[in-house]
């Protein structure tokens, strides 16, 4: 996908039509019927950066990588006990690297019932790869959280969220069975590549129902918390109504470094606990979510 090198204002219209063509949502896959009746489905995603949040920068600060340790020692075991609480199984979305330097950790979250799916190497940024090396890393982290957990990923969201011009044509080629690292839809939807239905499922993302853009903080580049936790809480439970009315999908990232505060990780609590109270929802992960979406919206 290149565009002449010339200012946007002069770009001829094949330009504009080839990049907005390249990567396209398809038909929306939104099913008429839930699993067991429930009305809506709730899909909770914890992305396990850990360390990798400062390696994959090129960063080795010690400070850095304590804080990031934080949600590995303390994050992810209070997600895990209060999903146990709540009976909800969750997606975690784990670098490989991350899941080298503990390994219990991924084993863990399988047992438990969960999933984890693909999320890089060592949390590195895919658009600044050229094809070959992102296929590498790619079937790399995929092999690799095989080995280690017993079970192959069948999904994967990028790292940053940031897509080369090859990521969504190697994700299909390698039978990932969805994506999670795109926003065009609150349901989920077929990728369109280059104009052909891929197949692949997306389970989209968005920034408002991400946790780091509204808590996180970071010296370079700079970011602050601008958002209290009841603020988040309100925002992750108004688009949970509304999927609850419409009978969607509704969708949640959320990081354990991030999350997992005692000052934070009530915010996941009063999701589950309204998310119960509402009536029957169907708490599940990503893969259950792909696999109910495939069969239930065919090709």
């Amino acid at each position: 996908m290149n565009t002449p090198q010339l200012p946007p204002v002069e770009w001829p219209e094949s330009a504009w039509r080839t990049a907005i063509s390249h990567v396209r949502a398809g038909r929306r896959m939104a099913p008429a019927r839930w699993p067991d009746d429930a009305r809506c489905a709730l899909a909770l995603s914890f992305d396990c950066d850990h360390e990798t949040a400062e390696l994959g920068s090129g960063g080795q600060a010690v400070g850095r990588l304590g804080w990031a340790e934080f949600g590995r020692r303390v994050g992810v075991p209070r997600i895990l006990n209060l999903l146990q609480r709540y009976d909800a199984k969750a997606s975690f979305f784990i670098p490989a690297v991350a899941a080298l330097i503990d390994p219990d950790e991924p084993r863990r979250i399988v047992r438990e019932g969960h999933e984890v799916g693909v999320h890089g190497w060592i949390h590195e940024n895919t658009s600044t790869l050229d094809a070959a090396t992102e296929k590498a890393m790619l079937v790399r982290s995929r092999d690799t959280l095989e080995q280690i957990t017993g079970q192959r990923p069948t999904g994967h969201r990028a790292a940053y969220w940031d897509l080369s011009e090859n990521t969504m044509r190697l994700v299909a080629e390698l039978g990932f069975a969805y994506d999670s690292s795109m926003m065009a839809d609150d349901d989920c939807y077929e990728l369109v590549l280059n104009g052909t239905p891929s197949g692949l499922l997306e389970i989209p993302v968005d920034w408002v129902r991400d946790d780091a853009v509204y808590l996180s903080f970071n010296r370079a580049p700079p970011a602050r918390p601008y958002a209290s936790p009841e603020q988040v809480r309100d925002i992750f439970i108004r688009e949970f109504n509304a999927a609850f009315d419409d009978g969607g999908l509704c969708q949640l990232v959320m990081h354990p470094f991030v999350i997992g505060y005692r000052s934070r990780i009530w915010i996941l609590e009063e999701v589950l606990r309204h998310a119960r109270s509402r009536g029957k929802v169907w708490i599940a992960s990503h893969d259950a979510v792909s696999k109910h979406v495939h069969a239930s919206c065919p090709a």
